[in-house]
């Protein structure tokens, strides 16, 4: 048998097939870094990347570029809970503000 007579059946890919391919499935890449001194947890990092097409990313439901900041992503319930936290917040600093002016007026007035 001849070397030319041999036939190969890997089938090679250039990088561009690769690109669409992996922009069409998508790719998803996760891993955890945790750092322990003596038992005791200091620091964790949850690392998760996901590649793929726009198209693809719509699909699984991963649209954060069009929507505000971050804050559409929340659940209704934490966005009821954020907003009564603010009105809470705002009604304690008027109440500080409306104390806090006698005492200052006070002390204008020594």
């Amino acid at each position: 048998m001849s070397a030319q007579s041999m036939t190969h059946s890997v089938e090679s890919t250039n990088i561009a097939d690769l690109l669409e391919r992996i922009l069409d499935k998508g790719v998803v890449i996760a891993g955890d870094i945790s750092i322990k001194l003596v038992e005791v947890e200091l620091l964790t990092i949850q690392l998760r990347l996901v590649i793929c097409s726009v198209d693809k990313a719509r699909e699984l439901g991963l649209d954060w570029w069009n929507q505000n900041g971050g804050k559409d992503r929340l659940p209704p319930g934490e966005r009821l809970a954020i907003a009564a936290m603010g009105e809470r917040l705002e009604r304690i600093e008027r109440a500080l503000g409306a104390g806090a002016a006698p005492a200052e007026q006070r002390s204008a007035a020594e």
